[in-house]
């Protein structure tokens, strides 16, 4: 790694060490805020594209990059420490609605060296308080646990490994481009972020190198994602990861987040982030919180010691940056907790296994192996018959459900996949963890790539050798 990315990641570390850290606020409201035309979009760069780019905020990089670059330079006057990519959506998957999908690499990078010129300068400015640049990876317009289609629960509209390949893609363009973190956000759906995971700890370990990783979840009314997930099964799902902060942004006020923010600073021992919107949207493109109730709020946040990175999502501008900067001055960072090393597993809901905890209830029932009934609805492709199994199951008191899916004459792989995918659309099931249960890798791999939660797989072997059954540990990590 070069050494001043390396003395840069030093640098943050300190930082977080000494004072709360402050991360930029909305890209699109400042781009919006300058109503750009379909022309400024366009730009010479694709004055003849074949479809509409109003909207597609990541293509200003290329065609209005002084905009952009402005926009950087804004945040960091108002007092940002770290600022974010204009890449949120440029993956090729949502980058498809505007036919960009091949210009990936080019437009991260682009990104990347706007928000670092935009950085360095302030840096040269005032090395006392170094500028970061934090590569925006948001969670694409798929989702890898819900169906698309009301009449298939079990359909996906894209698979685990074209979502790993696409965040890849991605990755490479904002770490050749020269970010100092990578930040995945606004997650709605933990399997997707999971993949977007496993993609950069893949990327490190074939690339050599190692940068900061921020994560960061958004939740609805009730305080779960899209998916289901509570705050603590979704850090849950994603602590196996070695990341440098955990955090929730964007859907709730910050008044509405208060609850949230609480309980994942008491059960994450990574630094914590909060920048929530200006407040629930209005419906005419705007937001409901005013300025100084959203600052008030992030204050009593870091006051309370629920913080140690805050700063603004949508509807958020530099004024709400430069007034933030303002309240959390000489507030003392969140101390990180020490946590007991207990077993946690997760499905949409936490399991945790405590020293008190009684006996933990493994539901087999779904097991080919070792069920007649469940081996014969697979078999004859009765899965609304398999799922009764697994609800009968937890209506017994099961804690986890086992699912094993080897036999001869069914695709285990296939069966596996559908299955899984299938439960993750009943809230009763799926609200416990999944036991993974194979002898063979190839099903094993399938199931983990379906699972949101921190799930258990039953068993991986020494058959092969120490070198192979060592290789599929680490996969099974990677996973969650």
């Amino acid at each position: 790694m070069p050494s001043a990315a390396g003395e840069r990641q030093h640098l943050l570390e300190q930082l977080l060490h000494e004072r709360i850290v402050l991360l930029d606020g909305a890209m699109g409201t400042m781009v919006h805020a300058g109503k750009p035309t379909e022309e400024d979009y366009r730009g010479e760069r694709f004055r003849h594209h074949p479809k509409p780019l109003r909207n597609c905020t990541e293509v200003l990089v290329l065609t209005q990059p002084e905009r952009i670059e402005a926009i950087h330079r804004a945040y960091l006057e108002a007092g940002a420490d770290i600022i974010e990519t204009c890449s949120f959506n440029s993956q090729r998957i949502s980058l498809a609605d505007f036919d960009l999908q091949d210009y990936v690499v080019e437009l991260n990078q682009a990104a990347a060296r706007l928000a670092r010129r935009a950085a360095d300068h302030f840096t040269r400015r005032d090395p006392r308080k170094p500028r970061f640049v934090a590569g925006s990876i948001g969670p694409t317009n798929r989702t890898l646990s819900i169906s698309p289609d009301v009449h298939d629960p079990g359909f996906r509209a894209i698979t685990f490994d074209e979502m790993v390949a696409a965040y890849t893609e991605q990755i490479h363009g904002l770490v050749t481009g020269g970010v100092d973190i990578l930040l995945a956000e606004t997650s709605f759906d933990t399997l997707n972020l999971k993949a977007c995971l496993f993609a950069i700890d893949r990327y490190f370990e074939e690339h050599g190198i190692r940068l900061p990783v921020m994560v960061s979840v958004t939740i609805f009314e009730g305080g779960r994602t899209l998916t289901a997930q509570t705050v603590e099964a979704f850090w849950i799902s994603v602590s196996h990861f070695d990341m440098l902060s955990c955090g929730i942004n964007c859907a709730l006020g910050v008044e509405q987040m208060r609850p949230y923010v609480q309980n994942l600073s008491e059960i994450c021992p990574r630094y914590t982030s909060c920048y929530p919107n200006a407040g629930l949207p209005d419906g005419f493109g705007g937001f409901h919180d005013d300025l100084e109730n959203t600052v008030r709020v992030l204050g009593e946040f870091a006051r309370n010691g629920w913080v140690n990175i805050v700063g603004g999502c949508c509807g958020t501008t530099p004024r709400h940056i430069a007034a933030l900067a303002r309240e959390v001055a000489g507030v003392r960072p969140r101390q990180r907790p020490q946590l007991p090393d207990w077993t946690r597993l997760s499905g949409t809901e936490a399991l945790v296994i405590r020293p008190e905890t009684n006996f933990v209830m493994i539901g087999e029932r779904t097991n080919i192996t070792g069920s007649r009934k469940f081996a014969r609805l697979i078999r004859s492709g009765d899965y609304e018959g398999a799922i009764a199994v697994a609800r009968e199951q937890v209506e017994g008191g099961a804690n986890i459900i086992d699912v094993n899916m080897d036999a001869d004459l069914v695709d285990g792989v296939e069966a596996m996949t559908r299955f899984l995918n299938l439960l993750a659309a009943e809230p009763d099931i799926a609200r416990l963890p999944i036991m993974i249960d194979s002898s063979k890798w190839e099903i094993i791999e399938a199931g983990l790539k379906c699972v949101q939660g921190k799930g258990i797989v039953n068993s991986i072997s020494l058959k092969e050798g120490e070198e192979k059954f060592l290789e599929q540990a680490r996969l099974i990590r990677r996973h969650g």
